[in-house]
C-alpha cells in the first residue's frame, strides 16, 4: 500500500471523526425533558453528559489522526462524513450506536491493509497502535450505548 493509498484511508477515518464529533454535540443539545434525567451507569452521569464525553473522544480520535497524516506528509481533510439527524433519546442512541460499529468496521480494514504490509514502511506499526487504540474507543462506546439502550453484549 503507498502512502497516498494509507494517507487517504486516514482522512476517511478523520471525516468520520469530524462528523461523530459533531453528531454527538448536536444529540446532546436535543435530548430534553425526561430524556435529560440522570441514566444509571459507572459513573452515574446523565446521557447529556455521556454523549458529550463521547464526542470529547471523538475530538481525540481527530486529533490522532491528524498527526499521523501531518507526520506522513499528507493534509489533514477538512470534510465531514454524512451526520445523522435523530429526534428522541432511543433514536439518537441507536443512530450513534450504528455509526460507531461503522467507525469500528472501517478502522479495521485499515488495520488489515496495514497488517498485510507489516514492517514495509517506517510508520507501519505506529499507525497500527494509534488505529487500534482509536478501534478500542469506539468499541467502549458501543458497550456504553448498549448499556443506555438495554441490549448489553448484543454485539459481541
Amino acid at each position: 500500500m503507498s502512502k497516498k493509498e494509507i494517507i487517504a484511508l486516514l482522512n476517511s477515518a478523520l471525516e468520520l471523526e469530524h462528523a461523530a464529533f459533531v453528531q454527538y454535540l448536536s444529540h446532546a443539545e436535543i435530548v430534553d425533558g425526561i430524556n435529560e434525567e440522570p441514566v444509571i451507569h459507572a459513573c452515574s452521569a446523565p446521557i447529556v453528559n455521556r454523549l458529550k464525553e463521547i464526542a470529547s473522544d471523538e475530538k481525540n480520535h481527530q486529533d490522532k489522526f491528524r498527526s499521523i497524516i501531518g507526520d506522513l506528509g499528507g493534509v489533514p481533510s477538512m470534510r465531514i462524513a454524512a451526520t445523522h439527524q435523530a429526534t428522541t433519546i432511543k433514536k439518537i442512541l441507536e443512530q450513534n450506536l450504528k455509526d460507531e460499529k461503522a467507525a469500528v468496521d472501517a478502522y479495521r480494514k485499515i488495520l488489515e491493509r496495514l497488517k498485510s504490509e507489516k514492517g514495509q514502511g517506517y510508520y507501519s506499526y505506529l499507525i497500527q497502535h494509534e488505529v487500534t487504540q482509536v478501534v478500542v474507543d469506539e468499541q467502549k462506546h458501543i458497550t456504553v450505548l448498549e448499556f443506555l439502550l438495554g441490549i448489553q453484549g448484543s454485539s459481541y
